[in-house]
């Protein structure tokens, strides 16, 4: 098993966290070591809606994941490993987007092929509160999850920069990140989209009145590198697409993405401007192999909202409605195209449970971009041991003659002899059927500053699944229906 120098690098430090931290850890009163355990067992018929070969995903899943937290005086460390285990290459981590689990399909360069069976880091950081006298600040340096509520800008692990503050009237979060590993035994080189990537953000929000927040919110990148040459041939981890992007947003909520609130209305709303530069590579097929053939230049003028409504009929009972659109067009060069920042899950708390949900489908996992999506749902929620949600979505192109950003569905169908993922000047995408069950156990205590790392209580038992019935930009070779579905439980010791 070959590791590559980040790699070496994070799972060094990360051992140095874990022999350092009993030592802190006999300082606090609290748990801080344990072992989280998550089997899941995955069924997927077909990410390819039977296009071509593949595209199916039946399995079981161990993933370990133990952790050691301490503090000491003002200082605190944190490190996270994970070793997995599975019959198929099974999604066990709700973080990764929806490609990266189908990256050992064939066409896939050496080094971005995922195995049944690996090991990694996910988390290894040092953190320092001694900046303000507030309880709620902290400066965090290393690998650690970057999160926003609705996951829509950040949720993923990655190394980072990052200063938090965190009280009852005013939060804020400003920071630096680039991805340099995966950290994983089997990823050894990162997503060509990943590479030379740098990340500057900044988030401020305050209560402006008791349960309501406003904020604004910015992310610039600097995607960096170089592009290949006319006539140099194009791989899988090659880069197409470099630039400067920068987006800037208004968001407006109830805490409607805290599930313990009881209001008996809650809402959200967003509203993101992006612009910038992109440079993109342009190629064609020669003898089986892609070359460059010239790279396009041009501006980005883009927008994208989030909208969203939940009213309580009960204690128990919600139901909401909620819209998302990301522009498209501008044309041949995609100029009005609107993207997500790359660090996003889409996962989020939006249907009033503990249970976070994917924003566009549990199947079609849609990237808001080119894209808009109609969303109605109810949820259950009995006290702290139970919670479902019910979804419907319905989703659309902007534009019928752009892409759409990634999805978790990789079909490509004949165009007039042209192999393309939609089919020219068709806006329907598809709708989906959503449902997300959970039973939860006993309830344990972990360190207030780990709930940005752990999301779940002590157990559970849970099922997400989507059904998703494809529109006709897929054509009419496509499958009528694809489905994925988990089942997951989920032990802390």
């Amino acid at each position: 098993m070959t590791l590559n120098p980040w790699m070496k690098a994070g799972v060094g430090l990360g051992f140095a966290l874990l022999w350092s931290c009993p030592t802190l850890a006999a300082m606090t009163a609290e748990k801080n070591f344990g072992l989280d355990v998550k089997i899941t067992g995955q069924s997927e018929d077909d990410r390819d809606l039977g296009t071509r070969s593949g595209g199916d995903v039946n399995g079981l899943g161990l993933d370990l994941r133990p952790w050691v937290y301490g503090e000491r005086g003002n200082w605190s460390a944190f490190a996270m490993g994970q070793a997995v285990a599975a019959t198929d290459i099974i999604e066990t981590d709700t973080l990764r987007q929806s490609g990266d689990e189908a990256e050992s399909d064939s066409g896939r360069a050496n080094g971005r092929e995922a195995d049944k069976s690996y090991l990694a880091m996910r988390e290894f950081w040092v953190g320092y509160s001694g900046l303000t006298a507030y309880p709620g600040e902290q400066l965090r340096f290393g690998r650690q999850r970057l999160r926003n509520d609705d996951g829509m800008w950040r949720d993923t692990n990655i190394e980072a920069l990052n200063w938090t503050f965190d009280t009852t009237l005013l939060r804020a979060n400003l920071g630096v990140a680039e991805r340099f590993s995966e950290y994983r035994t089997d990823l050894t080189e990162l997503a060509p989209e990943d590479k030379d990537r740098l990340h500057l953000y900044g988030d401020v929000a305050t209560q402006w009145t008791p349960g309501h927040w406003v904020g604004l919110r910015a992310h610039h990148t600097h995607d960096d590198g170089n592009l290949k040459n006319p006539g140099e041939t194009v791989d899988a981890l090659d880069k197409t697409r470099t630039g400067d992007l920068t987006w800037l947003g208004l968001e407006a909520n109830s805490d409607a993405y805290n599930w313990r609130n009881q209001n008996r209305v809650n809402y959200w709303g967003s509203m993101t401007w992006l612009t910038g530069d992109r440079d993109s590579l342009s190629s064609t097929t020669v003898n089986g192999e892609q070359v460059a053939s010239g790279k396009h230049s041009g501006d980005v003028n883009a927008w994208a909202t989030d909208l969203g409504i939940r009213l309580r009929l009960d204690p128990n009972w919600q139901v909401g409605a909620a819209y998302a659109r990301g522009s498209g067009g501008g044309g041949s060069d995609g100029s009005g195209n609107y993207e997500q920042t790359g660090l996003e899950s889409n996962r989020s708390n939006f249907t009033g449970t503990r249970s976070r949900v994917h924003r566009f489908g549990e199947a079609f996992r849609g990237e808001l971009g080119n894209l808009q999506a109609a969303t109605l749902f109810t949820s259950w929620q009995l006290r702290d041991d139970y919670d479902a949600s019910l979804i419907y979505h319905k989703f659309w192109r902007v534009d019928g003659d752009q892409n759409i950003g990634s999805s978790g569905i990789n079909a490509v169908v004949e165009d007039n002899g042209i192999n393309r993922p939609l089919i020219q000047g068709e806006k329907d995408l598809g709708q989906e059927m959503d449902l997300v069950v959970t039973k939860y156990f006993k309830q344990g205590l972990l360190p207030a500053a780990l709930s940005q790392s752990i999301d779940e209580p002590s157990a559970l038992v849970r099922f997400r699944g989507g059904v998703f019935k494809p529109g006709d930009a897929y054509g009419k070779e496509a499958d009528s229906y694809m489905h994925r579905a988990f089942v997951d439980v989920i032990w802390r010791f």
